[in-house]
């Protein structure tokens, strides 16, 4: 059984370290810059290996800019043979873009959990969504319906994101 880590992105370390009192642990070591073009380096102070990887990282705010860290740190954690990740954004970035409402329009809602599929995250917790209609495809196949109506955590390849 792997061990659970914590870690939390820049949006709201606050709520981090409520998570990690709440569950009777210390958020794990994690190093956020920015290089003067204004590039995002995420660097994990611990080793993650075969461990359950827990992020935190909300869509508020600087939405862009947090969204490309959560991308960073995931993908870190996965290069680095965590066993699981799940990233937990209580706020879903591009959540009202979830559907096409005009031709040529994106669906960016998709676009997003898409990402955050291909960066490496099992798992996705969020609590809001815009609509259930979000949803991610792999291999071929739709993923899911109406994630929080049902479920507080449930696999990326099986549900909403």
């Amino acid at each position: 059984m792997p061990n659970i880590k914590i870690f939390s992105g820049s949006s709201h370390r606050e709520l981090s370290h409520k998570i990690a009192d709440r569950l009777g642990m210390e958020l794990g070591k994690v190093v956020t810059k920015k290089f003067s073009n204004q590039e995002t380096c995420v660097e994990i102070g611990e080793s993650v290996r075969g461990e359950d990887v827990y992020i935190v990282q909300s869509g508020c705010g600087e939405i862009n800019d947090n969204l490309m860290e959560l991308l960073i740190m995931i993908n870190a954690c996965k290069i680095a043979s965590a066993s699981r990740v799940t990233a937990v954004i209580p706020c879903f970035p591009y959540a009202r873009q979830d559907k096409k409402d005009k031709s040529r329009a994106p669906i960016s809602a998709k676009l997003v959990a898409n990402m955050l599929s291909v960066s490496g995250a099992d798992h996705i917790i969020t609590m809001d969504l815009h609509a259930s209609q979000i949803q991610v495809r792999r291999g071929g196949r739709t993923l899911g319906s109406g994630m929080l109506e049902k479920h507080i955590k449930v696999p990326c390849k099986k549900a909403n994101v």
